[in-house]
């Protein structure tokens, strides 16, 4: 489940040129559960249609903090108490000085003064007002008041200049809020994952490796973050943005990722291992350093089986408290495969069946193997799958990972 679904989401939309990404902004929040009412500053309705966004959600948007209608049944105060959460996005310079002093002259700054729900500030104005002291005063203030800023980003502005002072592109958005909002019952605890394929090197240009993309390593990562755990997520060779929030150590090998693994176990201690890395089973038992002609290939590689990472770190003297694995079958035999994983020291197993398209896609199906129980997950994309996971767990051990 989408740790934003169900929450209510006041959007407070400043006077800013950028405020014309609010409606693909109000759609990708309604997309993911969230229930959002709109507030418009005096001039955003200069820079994008109160009409679009009535029509994106479903709701009326509230313009104005004289509305004889609105106002008889004192609704600022109402929108205040509704909210889960206040996004004010884009916020302009002007709007973050009338936030920093507490000034009532608008309706989101009545708004945020009456409400004690978390303010989330993305910020979107020249850069010269952006770094501009009294700006950065505001910021300051407002940050000791507890409002969080989303931004801004770097980039090329409205007014033809480039630097800091763009609105973050909405999908880092959704994202910051996702991760902020989300329930941080994992809060304190330690997690280590790792993903992605392993490359066993011959040559600088060939070497044994697998499909795997590391999706669903990431996506575990992110969703273990979400619910507040330290993650560091070992990663084999792949071209994915670390997870907001994630400490990601990037390796090659079976043997370096068993390395970083060992060494993160001798440093702290680690309440749960998710191991999802496609590991290769061998590697070359001897490589050279320089490219080889074609000629000069053999035509038989001798091989040496790679470490196993989850036997390893099971017998490991800081063994992490819980062990997940994964296992990729094409057999279909999940007795065969969970009894496999659990021979290795896993406490838990996940069985992905290579036959649904899971290597290398966006989504996945899943089954569970919790002490005693079975739990059967869907097809979905893997981020949501990862996040039923998690929470399957979760429940299994009654909250105590």
């Amino acid at each position: 489940m989408d740790p934003l679904a169900g929450k209510k989401i006041l959007l407070m939309i400043g006077g800013s040129v950028s405020a014309y990404k609010t409606p693909e902004l109000a759609r990708r929040l309604r997309d993911r559960g969230v229930e959002l009412r709109v507030a418009l500053s005096r001039h955003a309705a200069d820079f994008v249609a109160p009409l679009a966004l009535q029509a994106v959600t479903g709701q009326p948007v509230r313009q104005s903090l004289f509305s004889p209608v609105e106002e008889a049944a004192m609704d600022h105060i109402a929108l205040a108490r509704w909210a889960d959460a206040l996004l004010y996005a884009p916020v302009s310079a002007n709007g973050l000085a009338g936030l920093a002093q507490g000034l009532a002259s608008d309706l989101p700054g009545t708004i945020v003064l009456a409400s004690r729900a978390p303010l989330f500030l993305a910020p979107a104005m020249n850069t010269a007002m952006w770094e501009h002291p009294a700006t950065q005063r505001n910021v300051r203030q407002l940050q000791a008041d507890g409002a969080t800023f989303l931004g801004p980003a770097s980039g090329e502005l409205a007014c033809g200049e480039t630097g800091a002072g763009r609105l973050l592109e909405v999908p880092e958005i959704v994202d910051q809020l996702r991760l902020a909002l989300a329930n941080k019952s994992w809060a304190g605890r330690q997690v280590l994952v790792t993903a992605g394929p392993t490359w066993e090197a011959w040559d600088p240009v060939r070497g044994l490796s697998n499909r795997a993309s590391g999706r669903q390593g990431y996506a575990l990562a992110q969703a273990a973050a979400e619910r507040g755990a330290q993650v560091t997520l070992v990663s084999g060779p792949t071209s994915l943005p670390c997870p907001r929030g994630v400490r990601r150590i990037a390796v090659e090998s079976a043997r370096d990722m068993l390395a970083a693994c060992e060494n993160i176990v001798q440093q702290q201690r680690v309440d749960l291992f998710i191991a999802n890395a496609a590991v290769a089973d061998h590697r070359p038992a001897s490589s050279v350093r320089d490219k080889q002609g074609k000629g000069e290939i053999p035509n038989q590689l001798a091989l040496l089986p790679n470490p196993d990472i989850v036997r390893s770190l099971h017998e490991s003297a800081e063994r992490p408290r819980y062990l997940l694995a994964f296992a990729a079958e094409t057999h279909g035999d999940e007795e065969r495969a969970v009894a496999k994983l659990r021979a290795k020291g896993a406490d838990f197993a996940v069985l992905n069946d290579l036959r649904s398209g899971a290597m290398g896609g966006s989504e996945n199906a899943a089954v569970l193997y919790c002490s005693e129980r079975r739990w059967e997950l869907p097809r979905s994309d893997k981020l949501d799958l990862a996040r039923a996971l998690l929470h399957h767990l979760d429940s299994c051990l009654h909250g105590k990972i």
